[in-house]
């Protein structure tokens, strides 16, 4: 029996460890720990509702205005609130410039050094490079010769130095990689064009949430931002979001399209078999049904019947996690959060996250969930995209329920989302042509009331859960994609749905596990781990850290 511990895994946001067994070079079993205690939930007892948006924010600095959003959705319907449409608008563009910014990072920064070599990249020919950035993608600006040559020798400088820097502790060689050396080379010379491009793209968020990352225009019953709803303060968005546009279209989704090409036997690796949305953007005042990316649950990958979401069968379950209580949970409305810490044991309790269950059921959210939701729902830009993707892939449907569907799953939403964001800019100008200036509703706090804020964020199904008594929260829960994909065993020790994705993954050297990365990154997990191989067959321990 081999054990493999990498501690630290970065690239992923807060704290999270992962027990693999290995039998055969593949994955047989796992446990997913959060480490990270948050307790937001109990800190916000006895404040102001709307206070709550300013908390909930601080819960990550990655995915910031998301809470923001989900939480003033909460007490908007506690309230009573109906939010007026350029309030509507704003908030779409707002949640629109998030996923834009979030998922070019995902992918370049967070995972994509888990498909790409980066010292391969030095036995590279720029002038091939050179032929197939074009083959890739014709319509991108032309990087010449000279360009990845310059490239090539920064990576050079990188390793004749001993350092390399932000690739620094990589499995650089590992069998695992299967891009050619120009490949390589394309995709770090677009990793620090990314670099360049994300920080651009986050300057739309503070355009109309008046900084970045944590927003502060937002406000129960709409926004705060008026002095910016003026043609001037849209075109500098818009200006914004073209360039972020003409990135995704020439350079992010040619890129994960030539990268999927090497690895189309992981359309067969890290699936899962149910999925949930919540759904969001909605076009109008009438929810869900005007929503962009639409509502719904699939059980089993029958993408043909869509389920509609009954939010009363959400349960917290806490049989394997460090909370006191029913081990079968409560609905959110009625939930409660009692740590309790006592021992790490996978056979116990193992984890800071609870187990969220759709009908006692694990449910992946996220990326790959919209998409089969809409895909099913027959939403025609997302179908249109997916039937693309598929065909240039030369691979069936069923390809999508993997790690690989969850990498391009994540793309075609991205231009899904922010195609639709260019009608919702003409809105709002049409809007400010008609002299329809109101961004926020009339309203008053009630003595008591109860809300539910139901996003659809780029890392999955985001609820926030409020109870008001006496004009103050007497309580309030958050259910966070990361918890629903996450989260460990339930009451009945079904898996969560990274442990369930993780049997089955190859690992070819037990020393460099990066196959197992792929598959935690493929999640975009919202918290920092170490991950934690075991094989039946043998004794062994190695040890290593990631670093990269």
């Amino acid at each position: 029996m081999a054990r493999v511990v990498i501690d630290p895994i970065t690239r992923i946001e807060g704290h999270l460890k992962i027990e693999v067994e290995v039998t055969n070079g593949k994955v047989v079993n796992a446990w997913s720990s959060s480490t990270l205690f948050r307790g937001i939930e109990i800190m916000l007892q006895g404040r102001d509702p709307r206070d709550a948006y300013l908390f909930t924010q601080r819960a990550c600095g990655v995915c910031t205005y998301i809470h923001g959003l989900a939480s003033i959705r909460s007490v908007d319907m506690a309230v009573g609130a109906n939010v007026p449409d350029n309030a509507r608008i704003i908030r779409n563009l707002l949640h629109g410039s998030q996923y834009l910014h979030d998922h070019i990072v995902h992918f370049y920064h967070l995972h994509a050094l888990d498909w790409v070599d980066i010292v391969s990249a030095l036995k590279a020919d720029p002038k091939k490079t050179a032929d197939l950035a074009t083959a890739v993608s014709p319509n991108s600006p032309k990087a010449g010769v000279n360009d990845f040559k310059a490239v090539q020798a920064r990576i050079k400088k990188f390793v004749d130095s001993g350092q390399l820097g932000p690739f620094a502790n990589g499995y650089w060689g590992h069998p695992a990689y299967k891009l050619s050396p120009e490949a390589n080379l394309m995709a770090v010379s677009h990793y620090l064009e990314a670099l360049r491009q994300q920080a651009r793209t986050a300057r739309m968020m503070a355009i109309f949430g008046g900084k970045n990352p944590h927003v502060q225009s937002l406000v129960v019953g709409g926004v705060t931002c008026a002095t910016d709803l003026n043609p001037a303060r849209i075109a500098e968005f818009k200006y914004i979001w073209k360039e972020t546009m003409d990135f995704v279209n020439n350079v992010y989704l040619p890129d994960v399209v030539a990268v999927a090409g090497f690895y189309k036997p992981w359309g067969k690796i890290g699936g899962n078999r149910n999925f949930l949305a919540y759904g969001d953007f909605p076009q109008t005042a009438k929810e869900p049904d005007s929503f962009l990316m639409p509502r719904g649950a699939i059980f089993n990958r029958k993408i043909t019947a869509i389920e509609a979401v009954d939010v009363a069968q959400i349960t917290e379950q806490i049989k394997h996690s460090w909370y006191e209580g029913d081990p079968k949970g409560f609905n959110p409305a009625t939930g409660e959060t009692k740590p309790k810490y006592d021992k790490y044991d996978p056979e116990s309790r193992y984890s800071w996250m609870k187990a969220p269950r759709y009908k006692n059921e694990p449910m992946e959210v996220g990326p790959l969930a919209r998409v089969l939701i809409a895909y099913g729902k027959g939403q025609p830009e997302t179908k249109k995209l997916v039937d693309a993707v598929l065909k240039k892939l030369a691979i069936p449907a069923d390809a999508l329920f993997s790690t690989l569907g969850r990498v391009a799953a994540r793309a075609i939403e991205t231009k899904v989302i922010g195609d639709a964001m260019e009608g919702w800019m003409n809105q709002l100008v049409g809007n400010i042509k008609k002299g329809d200036l109101n961004i926020c509703a009339d309203w008053q706090m009630p003595a008591e009331g109860m809300g539910a804020g139901l996003n659809d964020v780029p890392r999955g199904a985001l609820g926030h859960w409020i109870s008001i008594k006496d004009q103050k929260i007497a309580n309030y829960q958050m259910v966070v994609p990361s918890t629903w994909n996450i989260g460990p065993r339930d009451a009945a020790d079904k898996m969560g749905p990274l442990e369930q994705a993780l049997i089955g993954t190859p690992v070819a050297d037990p020393k460099r596990p990066v196959e197992i990365l792929r598959t935690i990154h493929s999640f975009d997990p919202c918290i920092a781990c170490g991950v934690h191989v075991i094989d039946r067959n043998t004794n062994e321990v190695y040890e290593s850290k990631v670093l990269y």
